[in-house]
Parts: structure tokens; C-alpha cells; sequence
């Protein structure tokens, strides 16, 4: 059976996606949730419009990930934490204390499940994470962590 996908569903498709399920799948699951409606000829020009629509906010995100990526590439961001006087750190840098640097340092606004860190950071210097903003946009972040006052 030929449902249009109303909203994403996990391992089926996007909203706007035209995918053939079985009968019980869309009878029991789909259409009672509201995330389908049946295949017509009527429907699938409204399919072609949140398929449009899709492309257009995914088409913005990309763009406004870029930018924020060409911002962040070149700098370097501070975070400072207590250290012993050999460099190892009292704990660890996480993702949220990162993202909290940025946003002061840059004034731009990166949400913390979007940082990846390698490995946990525990010396002070020179460290990088990678911030997946979109799906098509990864970059690095270049961290200095330092021993506080």
C-alpha cells in the first residue's frame, strides 16, 4: 500500500516521502498516529509541497551551519578549569562547559549534543572536538584549555 509520510518516521522516511507499507502497518500504526495518509492522485501534489518545503528549511540550516562553521574554524576558544601544577585537570571538559564557552566568547549559540569530543579532555593546551551542526556540516573546534586563577 502507497502512504505519503505526514512527519519523519524512524527507519520509513521523511515528511513528504512517498513509501509503499504493508496494509496492517498503515491501518494500525500509521494512519491512527497521524503520521500517513493514503496515496492519491490529489495527495501526491500535496506530497510534491512538503517535499519542497523540507528541501527548503534543510537547504537553510545547511546554509546557516556553514556560516556559523566558517566562524568557528578559525578561532580558537578558551576554557579554563583547575589544574594541578603539572596540567592534569581536577575532572574533565565536557560538551556543555564547551558550548557555555562559546556562547561567550563568540555570542553564537551551539547546542551541547552537537559537540563530540574523541576522547574525555584532562590536560591543559591545545585540544579538538568536532561540532555537527547539520547532517552535511562537521567541523573542528580548536579548544585552549588552562589552568584557573
Amino acid at each position: 500500500m502507497n502512504v505519503i509520510l505526514r512527519s519523519k518516521v524512524d527507519g520509513l522516511g521523511q515528511r513528504g516521502d512517498i513509501v509503499d507499507v504493508a496494509q496492517g502497518y498503515a491501518r494500525n500504526f500509521l494512519f491512527p498516529q497521524g503520521h500517513a495518509i493514503k496515496a492519491s492522485a490529489g495527495a501526491l501534489e500535496q506530497a510534491a509541497k512538503m517535499r519542497a518545503s523540507r528541501d527548503s528549511k534543510d537547504q537553510s540550516a545547511r546554509e546557516a551551519a556553514t556560516a556559523i562553521a566558517s566562524t568557528l574554524v578559525p578561532k580558537t576558544i578558551t576554557v579554563s578549569a583547575k589544574a594541578s601544577s603539572e596540567g592534569k585537570l581536577f575532572g574533565s571538559i565536557h560538551a556543555a562547559e564547551i558550548a557555555v564557552a562559546i556562547k561567550a566568547q563568540t555570542d553564537i549559540d551551539i547546542d551541547r549534543k552537537s559537540i563530540e569530543a574523541d576522547h574525555n579532555i584532562k590536560t591543559t593546551g591545545q585540544h579538538t572536538v568536532t561540532a555537527s551542526l547539520h547532517h552535511d556540516v562537521s567541523f573542528p573546534i580548536t579548544l585552549e584549555v588552562v589552568a584557573a586563577d
